[in-house]
């Protein structure tokens, strides 16, 4: 007897249906094929335990699989689920009439039950583009499918519960969950928040234009100015997700298995901050299974860097590709995965290896030429797409000691977000562009011309303080995002000033 099931497989952050087709037939056999990994070779021994402990069993006869497309690998232990049933209906214990209205994923325990697998919302969104009525899969991913609207999800505890509902001797109500409820929910409050922070005004207020705006950013100060302090609090200034964000953000997160029990959708904004040790793979994502890496799972979010020289040199560059085109592609013989990487990058460093260039409390020890020999580490490509870079200075004691409270990060995110509305009004037309960070040469053109003061005032940056030609396009972008903050139909020469005062490193002599 001949009976089909249906799964599916993640590629990137999308998913493919793969067809199950089990067959019986005189003898004793059990014979998979279809380009299964070792995972999906190994769930004979799960399928056997989990049947036998629930009082069913393996057909007694040549059991032969196959999983097509077989051009596509596939993978993990997910595929316990669709592949026993497959075999319970084929051997007539399962009386289901028609399993082609159910996609059904899970892996099984020795005991029968359903552990939580990666890549359910991808899954759930193909289910319903393929057209089947419902999904079958693990309780513990539940809310995470049923985000997706138009498709029945039943979440269930163990196999025998999916038997009995395909038998219909037990009856189950499809999850539903209300979309707007779960994604207008109020946030959760964050434990940090810029009023904590005594003093550098300055840094907020580098902060708050690179929120407002999309802009790369990188802090450079002695340790202790508290740059990883600000950089921990940028979160709570950044606008909230939209609905379409959430969703491509938390299709990232369930692929990289990183959603936490019960979480439906992503509605908070990434952070990551990986350690400085962290692989090239790691860091852009690839393996031998390819794998969302920190650069994806940062999606729409923040990517903090602490500590930037400190980085291999491999691993940072290996950011440039992505920080331009805000993806990435993960080639291998005979695959290719395509991740998003839209984020935004925010840097610390110290500014020499003593730490304490420039710094007005403490003498740098450095010899001749280690200060410059520091900053070498970071390439000039990869410092070409940092927008902003801001000099941190301690704070002296009587900011420290001062116990008025500074202004919070609600009040930021109020003017963050007015910003990013004039930026969501101007781009509207344009595909793929959201804020000013991502304005093409021919965007910067229209929206980002200069008067004659400005044009004076940014010939004077170029020639007389030796800031780079490269330097141009993005003073350029952030003095576009500063009118913005301001509601400033035009650029004009207060703006510019600001910009370019946010280009550090760019200064002729800076490092001695």
């Amino acid at each position: 007897m001949l009976i089909k099931t249906y799964g599916a497989a993640v590629q990137g952050i999308n998913a493919v249906v793969i067809t199950i087709e089990v067959h019986l037939t005189q003898g004793y056999h059990f014979c998979l094929v279809g380009l299964p990994d070792n995972a999906v070779r190994e769930s004979n021994e799960r399928i056997r335990s989990a049947l036998t402990v629930n009082g069913y069993h393996i057909p007694h006869k040549q059991v032969t699989i196959n999983m097509a497309p077989a051009d596509i690998k596939k993978e993990g232990a997910a595929y316990d689920l669709p592949l026993a049933i497959g075999m319970l209906a084929a051997d007539e214990q399962i009386a289901c009439a028609d399993l082609s209205k159910y996609l059904i994923m899970g892996e099984l325990s020795l005991d029968g039950t359903l552990q939580a697998i990666r890549g359910a919302l991808p899954m759930a969104l193909q289910a319903r583009e393929a057209g089947f009525q419902g999904i079958i899969l693990p309780e513990a991913n539940a809310r995470e499918a049923a985000v997706v609207e138009g498709l029945q999800v039943y979440g269930m505890n163990n196999i025998l519960e999916v038997v009995r509902f395909l038998n219909g001797t037990e009856v189950r109500e499809p999850l539903h969950l209300d979309m707007q409820t779960v994604f207008n929910r109020p946030s959760e409050l964050t434990e940090v928040d810029f009023a904590d922070v005594r003093g550098q005004e300055n840094v907020k207020r580098a902060l708050e234009v690179a929120a407002a705006g999309g802009h790369n950013l990188l802090m450079i100060g002695p340790p202790g100015a508290g740059k990883s302090m600000m950089a921990k609090r940028l979160p709570g200034i950044l606008p909230p997700l939209t609905l379409e964000e959430a969703l491509e953000t938390t299709k990232i997160h369930s692929v990289a298995g990183t959603i936490d029990k019960g979480v439906s959708l992503i509605t908070r904004r990434p952070f990551r901050s990986p350690h400085h040790t962290v692989s090239d793979v790691a860091l852009v994502g690839g393996g031998v299974n390819p794998m969302p890496g920190e650069i994806s799972l940062a999606h729409n979010g923040v990517l903090f860097l602490d500590e930037l020289p400190e980085y291999k040199r491999s691993v940072l560059e290996v950011m440039r590709q992505p920080l331009e085109d805000r993806k990435i592609c993960i080639s291998r013989a005979k695959m290719s995965v395509e991740y998003p990487a839209g984020f935004m990058l925010v840097a610390a460093m110290n500014p020499c290896p003593c730490g304490h260039y420039n710094d007005p409390t403490h003498a740098c020890t450095c010899g001749p030429g280690m200060v410059h020999k520091y900053l070498s580490r970071i390439s000039g490509p990869l410092l070409d797409r940092i927008d902003i870079q801001v000099e941190i200075i301690p704070v002296p004691f009587d900011k420290l000691s001062n116990t008025q409270e500074a202004e919070r990060s609600s009040a930021i995110r109020e003017r963050v977000v007015r910003a990013r509305q004039i930026q969501a009004e101007r781009f509207k037309d344009v595909p793929g562009i959201h804020c000013n960070a991502q304005m093409t040469s021919k965007m910067m053109r229209r929206y980002c011309a200069v008067d004659e003061a400005g044009n004076r005032l940014l010939s004077y940056a170029i020639d007389k303080l030796g800031l780079s030609a490269r330097a141009y396009d993005r003073i350029l972008k952030v003095a576009r995002t500063i009118a913005d903050l301001e509601g400033a139909p035009d650029i004009t020469v207060k703006h510019l000033s600001e910009a370019i005062g946010y280009r550090n490193l760019d200064r002729s002599g800076w490092a001695g």
